[in-house]
């Protein structure tokens, strides 16, 4: 059986690559019964065309979908469409929670003269310790501080549609992916990249290039966890006189006393995002989530799980049979 990685997930075939060579593969039936998530960048052992195990991941990230990853590299355009600091954070605090160390990319620098915003950008995210870099694929500025982020690493670009990921990408790769303009009426860019694909710089640099997207919510975290998302305000936490202190309107918070260290965008941000968890918070605690699951796991084997009205139905008819077996006795 031989072993390769997915660099690329198309309608029902998987693209694995292996040994120097690429294979077209399909899921064995078994594999797709434990409905066990498959991600470009899973590694996997197949045999004939069919994917019959996934190997364990290092890491991943559920959107866009992508495994066994070194970092993410965030592209944010500086004009066209014009830079969303709200947006910026909802990436990084993204890449925070998964673990995944971030990299913020500013494309289309050539399209703006404002010193304003590069200044404000290093003002922000400097003293969090991320790595920035001014880009223009158009112009070539700042593509060999952007090859030297990417060199030795599986790195997944990511951002809005429209900022420049293809375009960066044919760059410094010479090849010739679909871009196009962003529009004029609505200042936003069209899904040029339609799914996730891993492509080989050399030996041991691959990008992953990912459809471009914008809503993503924290809606699948509790409220007393966001301020783990921002170093800048949990460096606070212990100091607030509450233990649930949620750093908005309580008392003796620790947050609020040192608020005008913190920048006005990012605290934005944390507000939305804490309203976005208590919406998770409520359907937790009013609908409830958790469900019975339809598979179990026994020595490092997952199988089909018995429901518990199903079990309960089989002894009912045990016990009715015991009974009959009984009677029958009774009457002989």
């Amino acid at each position: 059986m031989a072993q390769g990685q997915i660099y690329k997930i198309h309608s029902d075939f998987y693209y694995v690559s292996s040994g120097g060579e690429n294979f077209e593969c399909k899921l064995r039936e078994v594999l797709k019964k434990t409905k066990q998530s498959v991600f470009v960048g899973d590694f996997v052992e197949f045999r004939n065309g069919a994917i019959e195990k996934i190997l364990p991941r290092n890491n991943y990230i559920p959107r866009p979908s992508v495994a066994n990853i070194d970092r993410i590299i965030i592209i944010s355009a500086v004009k066209e469409p014009d830079l969303s600091f709200p947006q910026l954070n909802r990436y990084i605090s993204f890449a925070k929670y998964y673990g995944i160390e971030a990299v913020l990319c500013f494309n289309k620098n050539d399209l703006s003269s404002d010193d304003k915003i590069i200044e404000k950008v290093f003002s922000i995210y400097e003293p969090l310790g991320y790595d920035i870099l001014f880009t223009s694929a158009l112009e070539g500025l700042g593509l060999d501080e952007f090859k030297e982020i990417l060199s030795g690493k599986t790195s997944v670009l990511c951002g809005p549609s429209g900022v420049g990921k293809s375009s960066l990408i044919n760059a410094v790769t010479g090849l010739n992916l679909r871009t196009k303009e962003v529009s004029d009426k609505t200042q936003r860019g069209t899904h040029t990249t339609r799914h996730c694909e891993i492509i080989n710089l050399n030996k041991n640099t691959r990008i992953v290039d990912t459809p471009g997207f914008s809503n993503l919510k924290f809606d699948f975290i509790l409220p007393l966890d966001v301020d783990k998302l921002f170093p800048e305000i949990y460096k606070y936490r212990d100091k607030c006189k509450f233990q649930d202190c949620l750093h908005i309107n309580e008392n003796e918070c620790c947050v609020k006393e040192n608020i005008d260290k913190i920048d006005e965008t990012r605290y934005q941000s944390y507000l939305e995002f804490v309203e976005e968890a208590r919406s998770y918070k409520e359907k937790v605690k009013f609908q409830g989530t958790k469900t019975e699951s339809t598979h179990k796991k026994h020595n490092n084997s997952i199988a089909v799980k018995i429901s518990s009205r199903k079990r309960q139905s089989a002894r009912n008819t045990l016990r009715q049979n015991v009974y009959k077996d009984i009677e029958n006795e009774g009457i002989d």
